[in-house]
């Protein structure tokens, strides 16, 4: 049995525990190529013009699935946090692409609640009971693709050390899809800027910046975001924050201007992607606000001593 994985959205995040649990239940876990153009073109043939790029690029990899796979999966998450929710985008994702994209073999798309255990055990369950009735195989999967997944949390991401450093915010597909930030993290390396993400700060730190916020965030991506950049502004980690955002993500947009008002007059850049951002003005604006950091960092070096 072939089980189609498309590695879009969070993919990035849980691709270690839904490959390991599927394997484990026997069968065979076909994942898509990394994004690039012909995927991307895909996605942009069978989506709706008003979608993010994030959910095109999605729709591109199932259509490249599509005749590979006995099943897909495409993961209906609506919590992976206590009293938090998700995008809305990923709620109706199934819907939307059994919509647009024809002769699709069958889709496994049951709820996920990560919120807690038990709640997640759910889907467990349902989705095991697709491909065996037997509990305890099920059981075993389950453990065996959560110590997959612990074991890719704890490794920590590393990046090359720069005397500038640099906070990258913004949902995690669009940080960890090279092909959709037109490899960021390696333009940032060769000008000599490194990068911190919110995998290298430890989840405490970032809700306790929560609680300067008059009301706690509804949304999960939003959290992180926040917390996360306003953390390393607040306690001089970075020289400044980069946050990638996708063309009218309306998440993004209320966000952003919480980060403004907190850290005031940090240096903070907003890059803008969608299917038509060009290079060479991305390249721009990277250097611009490269140079701005480097003469602020030579600054306050002179200063110090």
């Amino acid at each position: 049995m072939k089980i189609g994985f498309p590695k879009g959205l969070l993919y990035c995040d849980y691709s270690p525990f839904f490959s390991t649990f599927f394997t484990e239940l026997g069968c065979s876990v076909v994942s898509s190529p990394d994004t690039n153009k012909t995927i991307l073109d895909l996605g942009v043939k069978h989506c709706i013009d008003e979608a993010c790029l994030p959910i095109k690029i999605f729709h591109g990899h199932v259509a490249y699935l599509k005749d590979q796979c006995d099943y897909i999966f495409i993961p209906r998450f609506m919590s992976i946090s206590t009293n938090e929710s998700i995008c809305p985008k990923f709620c109706g994702l199934p819907e939307m692409i059994e919509n647009n994209i024809k002769d699709l073999p069958k889709i496994i798309s049951y709820p996920i609640y990560m919120d807690n255990e038990k709640n997640f055990m759910k889907f467990i369950k349902k989705c095991g009971h697709h491909f065996t009735m037997n509990s305890f195989k099920i059981q075993k999967a389950y453990l065996k693709a959560k110590n997959a997944q612990e074991d890719f949390i704890s490794k920590k991401t590393t990046h090359k050390i720069h005397n500038i450093k640099v906070a990258l915010a913004g949902h995690p597909y669009n940080l960890y899809d090279s092909y959709i930030n037109l490899n960021l993290i390696k333009k940032l390396d060769k000008l000599n800027i490194s990068v911190l993400t919110e995998k290298n700060i430890d989840e405490s730190l970032i809700n306790k910046q929560i609680t300067h916020l008059f009301k706690k965030p509804f949304w999960t991506f939003a959290r992180k975001s926040y917390g996360f950049s306003t953390f390393c502004a607040k306690n001089h980690l970075v020289d400044g924050i980069i946050y990638v955002s996708s063309f009218a993500c309306g998440i993004d947009s209320v966000v952003l201007e919480l980060i403004k008002k907190e850290v005031e007059s940090f240096p903070i850049l907003l890059l803008k992607i969608d299917e038509q951002t060009g290079e060479a003005g991305f390249n721009t604006r990277l250097e611009a606000f490269s140079d701005m950091l480097e003469r602020r960092y030579n600054f306050n070096e002179n200063n110090i001593s």
